[in-house]
């Protein structure tokens, strides 16, 4: 094995010492991009060190609702997302195949048929004329030409750069994989995100109904008041146009229920279709414990950082291929077969065998531009996709912490939340007391009656986004895929 290895290494110095060697020396010099590529901070913000992380968690395990589970099994089988990036992996194992081809030898079978009518005052003419012994040994004219061979050629891969094509397609196949997983888990928290977001028009408008059979209460309240000359009829205006304009408003929340159940069913790959779900426990649920785990773990977590790290070392790769461009290459050529003018006479030997043996060493000596371009691209897509990799890293990074935050600060916002609406709804009953026995002015109860209904629609909308936010959490961490 080591003969094997001395043995070519003495065949390309000998390639270089022989014509190329100062062309090659002037090759421009290679990015090599720098190992701190992949530092990221010991430890998230305000987070213990901790190698436990939610990202390992499956989604079948994370998620406990099983209407939610259905939805993400049905999309993660009927996306066509899904599917066009199934079928691109595809296309990329095909590319591994067409380069594994390359740098092993291609072996044809020929067979064909032909007349040739030559001149007579041409040379092949005046050859075959002065052949021509007896009548019986004339050559045929036209002149049949029959033959049945097998050729080969091969070039050798001295310099690695068939190899390296291989390698590199292999790279971007493995890229193509982890972009897959990417998409996976951003159609996850995708569902996921939209799911919440329906539970929380579905409360919203049973709050929404809700206040309206109240003001509806309020408005009778407002108009036997009118009668007893308590109020005037300006009362009566405010409070029906306020019924009028909330039941306005329910119409709004049901649109918007209607698109997101058309979100959730592009997502899943079906036509429009009824969601299945149980809002009425929407107010119960509670933002699992997810665990952070440590910054380093994101790289191996993150189908998107794999993905960019694949891709560097593609880019790599076709520095490599794009450098060996410039060296020589050799290609060898062999066939064997038989050739004869009449049928009969095709297959015997060795009158009719034909065979043949070369090599070519090609290399480029004058106007390298092209040659030059393309390494010169090579190179400049190996930068980018350093850029790329480091900024992956940073948003995921940014992603994490962010999430972080925003579930420390929603769960302080949610309790303070909580503590409004119980006010406000006791506040509905005393100022509708205070109004009754003419303590309070109707505008104070119809202001107390809007901000109640307000507050309850934050509270909805703090509990969907803490849902988000655990979502939206899991995926940044890399979960989902799995």
């Amino acid at each position: 094995m080591k003969k094997k290895t001395s043995s070519n290494r003495f065949v390309r110095w000998g390639l270089w010492a022989i014509a190329f060697l100062p062309s090659a020396c002037t090759l421009p010099p290679q990015f090599v991009p720098s190992a701190e590529n992949r530092n990221v901070p010991a430890t998230f913000p305000a987070v213990a060190q901790d190698t436990l992380t939610t990202a390992k968690v499956a989604w079948k395990k994370f998620f406990t609702d099983q209407n939610l589970l259905v939805l993400i099994d049905t999309a993660l089988r009927n996306n066509q997302e899904v599917n066009i990036l199934l079928q691109e992996i595809n296309i990329t194992q095909n590319e591994i195949r067409a380069r594994k081809g390359e740098y092993l030898p291609f072996v044809s079978i020929n067979a064909g048929a032909g007349v040739d009518k030559v001149g007579k005052y041409t040379r092949s003419g005046a050859v075959e004329e002065n052949l021509e012994i007896a009548p019986e040994t004339k050559f045929p004219e036209p002149l049949p030409d029959y033959m049945l061979g097998a050729f080969a050629s091969w070039e050798v891969d001295i310099w690695s750069k068939l190899h390296n094509a291989k390698r590199s397609s292999l790279l971007r196949y493995l890229a193509t994989v982890e972009g897959r997983n990417f998409m996976i888990t951003q159609l996850v928290s995708e569902i996921a995100n939209s799911y919440y977001e329906l539970m929380a028009l579905d409360n919203q408008l049973d709050i929404l109904r809700k206040n309206i059979e109240i003001q509806t209460n309020a408005l009778e309240i407002v108009r036997l008041e009118k009668k007893a000359a308590r109020v005037t009829e300006l009362a009566v205006k405010k409070f029906e146009a306020e019924v009028l304009k909330n039941q306005s408003r329910q119409y709004d929340i049901m649109q918007q229920i209607i698109e997101i159940e058309n979100r959730i069913n592009f997502l899943t790959g079906r036509f429009p279709h009824p969601i299945q779900r149980s809002s009425q426990t929407f107010n119960d649920l509670v933002p699992d414990t997810v665990y952070a785990g440590i910054p380093s773990q994101l790289l191996y977590n993150r189908p998107d950082i794999r993905q960019s790290e694949l891709e560097l070392e593609a880019a790599k790769v076709d520095v490599k291929v794009a450098k060996a461009n410039f060296y020589p290459s050799i290609r060898l050529t062999a066939g064997v077969g038989f050739q004869a003018f009449n049928p009969s006479y095709l297959f015997t030997t060795p009158q009719s065998l034909i065979y043949s043996l070369g090599g070519e060493l090609i290399a480029p000596l004058v106007n390298r531009n092209a040659i030059k371009a393309n390494y010169y691209s090579a190179n400049s897509r190996q930068i980018q996709a350093v850029y790329d990799y480091q900024q992956t890293i940073l948003t995921a990074y940014i992603e994490v912490v962010n999430q972080l935050s925003n579930i420390a600060n929603l769960r302080r916002s949610f309790d303070l939340k909580t503590k409004q609406v119980a006010a406000l709804t006791e506040s509905i009953n005393i100022s509708t007391y205070l109004f009754k026995s003419a303590r309070a002015d109707y505008m104070e109860v119809l202001m107390t009656q809007r901000d109640a209904l307000e507050s309850k629609f934050e509270l909805i909308d703090t509990k969907k986004q803490q849902m988000n936010a655990m979502v939206n959490f899991y995926r940044a961490l890399g979960g989902g895929w799995r």
